[in-house]
């Protein structure tokens, strides 16, 4: 007889299912969005990338709460943004709009896919920075706008659009606009504010302002979210440069002490 142990089983290697979930559902949003604006159904494309943002936004939270945080569910995270937030965005709004350039002349139609082409790359560009930056950014800001945010713009433009029965070739330099200037905001150097160091406790006056918002949301979603879009890609520029300018006075009224 052999004293011999049986060797041992290699430890079992496998994924959490649970916040994997909620990413491949972002991923299928982004999909289906894409799916749908083939088909002309711009409005269900629109909502489908905002259910990839909400999505989005659950699985990093669901993964904290169960405390099962992998290497493996960040870069699945970041390729599904990927789709949801690069590849869709920019192909809703060539569907939607872009594509109509062509008719201003050839130039015109590549400028068009250029553009689509633009934000897709940016997006790319803007979720690899984020990996890299893991743990050594400042937390309480985004460096450059994130990409479900650039999503959040464009696909409230298109959405605001269809609210107020303007058709996409109607407005198709106004969508190449957007579209660069979203992605060119996506590989800024524009400080964001990230909302996630929000205060646990605030005053009872911003009850009311969310109950004020929910209820124009339901009378105009699409002008609603794209004004608040407006807003938040505004501040990126007002915050950074008025951080600078801080900055900058803060030496002048040291030497002037002294």
């Amino acid at each position: 007889m052999s004293d011999a142990l049986p060797p041992r089983r290699p430890p079992h290697r496998g994924i959490y299912l649970l916040p994997n979930l909620f990413t491949t559902g972002a991923m299928f949003a982004g999909f289906y969005a894409i799916v749908a604006s083939i088909g002309g159904n711009y409005r269900d494309a629109v909502i489908a990338v905002f259910v990839a943002a909400i999505l989005d936004g659950l699985d990093g939270r669901v993964a904290r709460m169960t405390h099962t945080q992998t290497e493996f569910g960040v870069q699945y995270d970041s390729l599904s943004d990927l789709v949801s937030f690069g590849l869709a965005p920019s192909l809703v709004l060539y569907n939607w709009s872009l594509k109509y350039l062509a008719l201003h002349g050839e130039a015109w139609g590549k400028a068009g896919w250029a553009a689509a082409f633009l934000y897709a790359a940016c997006a790319a560009l803007r979720l690899a920075r984020f990996n890299t930056q893991v743990g050594v950014a400042d937390k309480r800001y985004f460096q450059g706008l994130a990409s479900p945010a650039a999503a959040g713009l464009c696909m409230s433009f298109v959405w605001a659009m269809e609210e107020f029965d303007i058709p996409g070739n109607d407005v198709d330099i106004l969508s190449l606009i957007v579209a660069v200037v979203a992605g060119l905001l996506m590989v800024s150097r524009f400080r964001y504010f990230s909302f996630k160091s929000w205060p646990e406790r605030v005053p009872y006056t911003w009850l009311v302002l969310m109950l004020l918002a929910l209820v124009a949301l339901a009378v105009a979603t699409g002008s609603v979210m794209f004004s608040i879009a407006l807003v938040y890609v505004a501040s990126g520029p007002v915050i950074t440069l008025w951080g600078r300018a801080t900055h900058r006075r803060r030496p002048r009224r040291m030497s002037e002490k002294s």
